[in-house]
């Protein structure tokens, strides 16, 4: 055991060891150091074992209910006459029947002669449906106002006039194009 070398290297620093007690409450100091260690390791350790799903879950619902209370209109939904009592309802039914059936029957006397007078007619019917939506605004806005009533009336009215209108020019050129035929015949 004599050419152990921990032997030899103990041998060697014999007289260079520290001998002196350390100061008062040194083993209370090193106490507590390793109290406050451990105690970090423990709070860590119970953030480590943080079950994130369920947060995750409530996080992405929320995420959800937002994204819908957004997503949905915020205005309140347009009055039409079918709204304001029952009396317009069947008014408003009435009108858009009218029309519905005068613009099958429009679209039944569509030829080369005929179609761009049957565009221009459409044209002009969809700036009365705009006018129409428009007035839709402004009776929810004005709460049922009087005026607002009666002007879409008169804008389903202007609608069949200009459909009757339209067919009565269609088959004045329907007349003239069998009349002119019959002379072209004759000759």
């Amino acid at each position: 055991m004599q050419n152990d070398p921990i032997h030899e290297l103990f041998d060697e620093l014999k007289g260079n060891f520290d001998m002196k007690s350390p100061k008062l409450g040194h083993q209370q100091r090193f106490l507590d150091k390793l109290n406050a260690s451990k105690q970090v390791e423990i709070e860590t350790k119970s953030v480590r074992n943080l079950n994130w799903k369920p947060l995750m879950a409530i996080a992405a619902s929320i995420i959800i209910c937002l994204s819908v209370f957004i997503a949905l209109p915020n205005d309140p939904e347009l009055m039409d006459l079918a709204s304001v009592s029952p009396e317009l309802s069947n008014t408003q039914d009435f009108f858009t029947t009218t029309i519905d059936n005068e613009l099958k029957k429009l679209n039944m006397e569509r030829t080369p002669l005929t179609e761009q007078i049957i565009d221009d007619v459409l044209v002009q019917l969809q700036l009365l449906d705009d006018e129409y939506q428009n007035l839709k605004i402004d009776l929810t806005e004005s709460n049922e106002d009087q005026r607002v009533i009666y002007a879409m009336i008169s804008n389903f009215q202007n609608r069949i006039d200009i459909l009757n209108t339209v067919l009565e020019q269609i088959e004045n050129v329907k007349q003239l194009k069998s009349n002119n035929d019959e002379n072209t015949n004759t000759i």
